[in-house]
């Protein structure tokens, strides 16, 4: 009696579904298995963020461009109204692409798409808190602070989930949501296609002297991409308006300006602009990180898949990394939600393989696209400057070609999972 009870201690709990990583893909995910019947239990790496009542000073330098389609899952599983009660996310409804060298440009608004907005510039903060508090009140099962140490037998379900602490579960389906150097992805084995940019990004906060006009602004310089993302001013705000910028730079410059004396930094910023937006009267903390475009080349393998950065990582011109993971969420819980109903075991090949044909297509495309801009505005060979800024031209006259760009970076005009749709 005493064996038996003791094999049923040490039999590990079961789980249908383990999601390594408690980031806005991940968490989201895990809200929307909830809501279709499937349970879930999330590892998650650090500690969980609830608290919603930080100081406007208190600013996180990494926000997202959430598309109509990404606020669509948002809001699909409770979180859009919680981030919109926060009061930190701003909407734009114009969005002014320029070349520094000629005189191409183009311009998109939301009165072309009939929409009220192109979208809103949130920090990413905002997202998780707003994630985060939707897992607690769900009650939804999740391990903080703990490290994933391997997962056993490889290519092969139900899955073993091995912790650094010596606890195990058991799982038809291990889901990799954990980020660009993702484990799950390093452990399965799954191979990538992937290469370093020569530049570095820089991100920050900047005060302005003037208003941002709602719009996203972007500028193609000499030396890289510069964006300007329309932020919420504080209610205590004595600036004309706040930006979010990127900056993509060579490794040495963007170093060299992150450890500038703010004024000197400003006034190079300004410059960069153009000064469209008039003085830059300050600026908070600045980080720099490598730019480094991934894709895996399979997406799944036996009773494992991989989501959001965990399966690719974009140059962040467009601002469409996490749009991407948002849609992989939808086709992920579409395609599990079909496969309980024709009682397929949810890590069974033939199930991933649906989610892999659904979104690796529409994911490749999209990094082609922030491919082809980044390569050919990151050159500055003058033929290659007059052939940039007839493109410009032309897309900004020719309809069709403008609207297609609109809509893919909107997520609208194509077919969407049903959680990425907008409520009836």
């Amino acid at each position: 009696m005493a064996d038996k009870q003791e094999q049923v201690q040490q039999t590990p709990p079961h789980f249908p579904v383990v999601i390594v990583g408690a980031g806005m893909v991940g968490a989201a995910l895990a809200c929307a298995l909830q809501d279709v019947g499937i349970d879930c239990l999330v590892l998650e790496a650090g500690a969980l963020n609830q608290q919603a009542d930080w100081s406007a000073d208190d600013v996180d330098p990494r926000v997202s461009a959430i598309s109509l389609a990404s606020q669509n899952v948002l809001n699909h599983i409770g979180a859009w109204p919680r981030i919109e009660a926060m009061a930190r996310l701003q909407d734009y409804q114009s969005m002014y692409v320029w070349d520094a060298c000629g005189t191409g440009h183009i311009a998109f608004s939301a009165g072309e798409q009939h929409l009220s907005n192109l979208g809103h510039i949130v920090e990413n903060k905002t997202i998780t808190t707003a994630l985060h508090q939707e897992l607690a009140e769900r009650g939804i099962e999740v391990w903080s602070a703990v490290q994933l140490q391997d997962i056993s037998p490889q290519s092969q379900s139900p899955r073993h989930v091995n912790l650094a602490d010596s606890r195990v579960v058991t799982t038809d389906l291990v889901v990799g949501a954990d980020g660009a150097n993702s484990k799950v992805r390093q452990l399965s084995g799954l191979a990538t296609r992937e290469w370093d940019y020569p530049h570095h990004g820089l991100v920050t906060r900047v005060a302005l002297e003037q208003g941002h006009a709602n719009t996203a602004w972007q500028r193609f310089t000499e030396d890289g991409i510069l964006a300007f993302l329309p932020l919420r001013s504080p209610a205590d705000a004595t600036a004309g308006s706040y930006c979010s910028i990127v900056w993509s730079m060579p490794a040495m410059a963007a170093k060299a300006h992150a450890e500038m004396p703010d004024e000197a930094f400003c006034a190079a910023l300004e410059r960069a602009f153009e000064g469209r937006l008039g003085k830059v009267l300050g600026t908070d903390a600045r980080y720099v990180f490598p730019l480094r475009q991934r894709h895996a080349k399979r997406y799944y393998q036996p009773g494992l898949v991989v989501v959001g950065d965990a399966a690719h990582t974009i140059h962040p011109l467009a601002g469409q990394g996490v749009n991407l993971g948002f849609l992989d969420v939808a086709a992920l819980v579409q395609t599990l939600q079909e496969a309980q109903h024709n009682r397929q075991s949810l890590g069974d090949t033939a199930v991933l393989n649906i989610y892999q044909h659904r979104r690796q297509g529409d994911n490749l495309r999209m990094m082609a696209l922030m491919e082809s801009f980044a390569r050919l505005f990151g050159n500055q060979h003058p033929l290659l400057s007059l052939v940039r800024n007839q493109a410009m031209r032309s897309m900004q006259t020719l309809k069709p070609i403008k609207q297609h760009l609109a809509q893919e970076a909107l997520g609208v005009g194509k077919h969407l999972p049903p959680l990425a749709q907008r409520s009836a």
